[in-house]
């Protein structure tokens, strides 16, 4: 299973960003799909999850301001940012734990990081 992350970069605070992840491979299904992000100096933190039954939660710092959504024909997880403020500035990473004919059992991938920096 590979990870495509996309959707990252610069932009102004109070500004908006999209990001993508699409998985690929041998996939049955995929029971988790979510962004995580990493501030430099600081632990990698969850900021949004989606199940496969589209049941969602949210960091309390991006509530109001990210979206978290799925393609399911695609095999996508899309994070929609809004408002972003400098404090939300670091490398993003995509979750997912998938069901595949080649192993038993679920098994968790990470896609390879996008960078978002927000600053004026």
């Amino acid at each position: 299973v590979q990870l495509q992350a996309s959707g990252g970069g610069l932009v102004q605070p109070g500004g908006s960003l999209r990001l993508s992840c699409a998985a690929s491979g041998s996939i049955l299904s995929i029971n988790f799909m979510g962004w995580f992000r990493q501030a430099p100096g600081k632990q990698r933190e969850p900021v949004a999850t989606i199940t496969s039954g589209r049941s969602t939660t949210y960091a309390d710092s991006v509530k109001g301001r990210f979206t978290i959504s799925r393609d399911n024909a695609k095999n996508t997880v899309i994070l929609q940012m809004n408002s972003l403020k400098p404090e939300d500035t670091a490398v993003y990473f995509c979750n997912v734990v998938v069901e595949s004919p080649l192993y038993i059992g679920p098994r968790g991938y990470w896609g390879q990081g996008t960078q978002v920096t927000v600053s004026s």
